[in-house]
């Protein structure tokens, strides 16, 4: 049984005491020198032995946090080490040091970057590219923590070799965006990362079905808000294509087609009945896939959803 947990005043409490057992009041307070949850009406100790979860001192600025604070930044697969590791860095203390002292620490400094495993030195290049790539795209931060994780998988069961280190970064980052719905396509990456679209694709389906990653179809909504931003398009326009779209799903419109054409054809079905006429050169080059796709796509959606009576209706009106 998984039990749920809220923070308040610093402690963890269960989350699913609303009321007090005994009385059933929702008058709970938390008292922070006990650690003790209590009803304020019947005095009855629900929780007892709370841990403090915040922090122990007061701090001013941040170099008085710096002092203060014992641990340092969160483990992370952006970096090959985790985050963990330390570094014979270029600091001011070493400069201060006599000669031969300062020569030995640029000595350390010089073999702690030579000493490292064939993994180490892959994981160094390839999050570096990955990084780059991820902000070229303008990914959220979890989906580069997901990515540099699918990737350092597939380097230690050795899927990496005999592919490019390029292909199989886009790859990983292709397998994130999906996971965590953010919408990007694969001439997006490809553009991104420089690696033929095929290629991706290749690698992205190998390295998923190796790690055994269980990855959803794309849906067409989440492309909606995207394109609608850049062909400038109104929220009613957006929020009539994300109906269009819905109904589609229903009538098993959406099957067997790519997403990024279907959202488009849903935009320009959703712009043409609100008066913002955009052209299907303009739709198809925001979603990256040709006139023709549009074409299609549109002529399914009238033809299914019975809209080309409401479209003409609205041309009559004007």
């Amino acid at each position: 049984m998984f039990i749920k947990f809220t923070v308040r005043g610093g402690y963890k409490m269960s989350q699913n005491i609303k009321k007090c057992p005994e009385c059933g009041s929702i008058n709970l307070i938390v008292n922070k020198d006990k650690g003790e949850v209590v009803c304020k009406s019947c005095g009855l100790v629900i929780e007892e032995r709370l841990i403090d979860f915040s922090q122990e001192w007061r701090e001013f600025d941040s170099d008085d946090a710096d002092k203060r604070r014992r641990t340092g930044a969160p483990m992370t697969y952006t970096k090959f080490d985790r985050g963990l590791g330390t570094d014979v860095g270029q600091k001011q203390d070493i400069y201060k040091l006599a000669g031969k002292g300062k020569n030995k620490f640029f000595r350390l400094r010089k073999w702690q970057y030579r000493i490292s495993t064939a993994i180490e030195r892959n994981l160094k290049l390839a999050l570096a590219e990955l990084k780059r790539v991820a902000s070229y795209l303008k990914l959220p931060k979890s989906v580069e923590e997901e990515a540099a994780r699918i990737y350092t998988l597939a380097v230690q069961k050795g899927l990496v070799r005999g592919r490019s280190m390029e292909s199989v970064v886009a790859g990983a980052l292709y397998a994130a965006c999906r996971r965590h719905e953010v919408p990007r396509t694969l001439d997006e990456l490809s553009e991104a990362s420089g690696i033929d679209k095929k290629e991706i694709g290749r690698t992205y389906r190998f390295v998923t079905r190796e790690l055994g990653i269980r990855i959803l179809p794309s849906n067409p909504i989440d492309y909606i808000p995207r394109f609608a931003s850049a062909l400038r398009l109104s929220a009613d326009t957006q929020s009539k294509a994300v109906d269009i779209l819905e109904m589609a799903q229903n009538s098993e419109l959406t099957s067997g087609r790519g997403p990024t054409g279907i959202a488009a054809a849903s935009l320009y079905v959703a712009a043409l009945m609100n008066n913002e006429k955009r052209t299907q050169r303009e739709v198809a080059d925001i979603a990256g896939v040709t006139e023709v796709t549009i074409r299609n796509r549109y002529k399914e959606l009238l033809k299914k959803l019975n809209l080309k009576d409401k479209i003409k209706k609205l041309k009559k009106e004007e």
